[in-house]
């Protein structure tokens, strides 16, 4: 090969080749790369929590009305179409919407005691040690202890009344959300703490600008743990011990009619009582959710 071949060779593989353009039809017509894409009808409609959500009750209704159908003892389970019909009429002669009032102004007011009770405790528990110790000593000691149980004390201590009621409202209240607020404050990071403290904020600053904003899914779960305790605590009362208020609420309702047989009545009562928990549920601590911790992107 002389050198002006080689030159030639080497000129070629400096020059890569040219290859022609082609487009199989097999790819021509995927969707590759695509960003967004259309949803159907049934996935936006599967999106929906609330049509879920609203698809089970419906569900557990229907199966409800089956059973008790199938079981043809109105006095052991009536239909769900019987007891909407008696809730409807506890609605209409305002019987049932007297006994709801009376139900949730007592427990909103021993809520109310037991969540600040709940804060001062756990405030003081973040401010020392001594207060630390104090909480978790009076939680692991009354924490396992049934409100109910407390309420035979109650009525000797404070007599037939709301402070009876109210008393062991605080008491179911108290321990569960200072347990979840402790909790919560003990798992912030120490970055978040060490900002606090460069800010120059201690004591109950530091406690409302750093911690609680922190902490705050801690504290909601722990506010609505109390929520349940405190219901199931009130309707208990009212079942065992009676009327204490003068008035009655849903428990001497559901407790009443019981003594009566009016058995539609007593499951009306009861419905009424789930449909109060779904209320707060769905529609209180989810908008407090929404605009917490969802809104400060801390839970998906």
């Amino acid at each position: 090969m002389t050198e002006a071949d080689a030159s030639l060779a080497r000129g070629a593989l400096a020059v890569p080749p040219i290859r022609p353009e082609y487009m199989q039809d097999t790819v021509a017509g995927q969707n590759f790369g695509v960003v967004q894409k259309p949803l159907t009808v049934w996935q936006k409609l599967g999106n929906q929590a609330w049509l879920r959500k609203a698809l089970i009750l419906a569900g557990i209704a229907l199966a409800w009305e089956l059973y008790a159908r199938a079981l043809d003892n109105p006095l052991l389970v009536p239909p769900f179409a019987v007891t909407v019909e008696a809730f409807w009429d506890g609605m209409a002669n305002g019987d049932i919407l007297q006994k709801v009032v009376t139900s949730v102004q007592l427990l909103l007011r021993g809520y109310a005691i037991g969540l600040a009770l709940a804060m001062v405790f756990t405030t003081l528990a973040m401010m020392s040690r001594l207060g630390s110790d104090l909480l978790d000593t009076l939680t692991a000691a009354f924490n396992p202890l049934p409100a109910i149980a407390l309420f035979p004390l109650a009525l000797i201590w404070f007599g037939l009344g709301d402070l009876s009621i109210i008393f062991v409202l605080v008491h179911s209240v108290l321990w569960a959300v200072a347990l979840n607020t402790h909790s919560g404050f003990r798992s912030v990071s120490s970055t978040l703490r060490m900002v606090g403290r460069n800010y120059g904020l201690t004591g109950v600053r530091f406690v409302a600008k750093i911690l609680v904003p922190a902490a705050f899914p801690s504290i909601l779960t722990g506010l609505k743990v109390g929520w349940a305790f405190a219901w199931r605590t009130l309707i208990a009362a009212e079942l065992v011990f009676g009327v204490s208020t003068g008035k009655g609420g849903l428990g001497w309702y559901i407790n009443e009619n019981k003594n009566m047989l009016n058995i539609p009545a007593v499951f009306a009562g009861l419905f009424t009582v789930i449909l109060i928990g779904l209320v707060v549920e769905n529609l209180i601590f989810r908008t407090v959710e929404a605009a917490t911790v969802r809104k400060w992107g801390m839970q998906q």
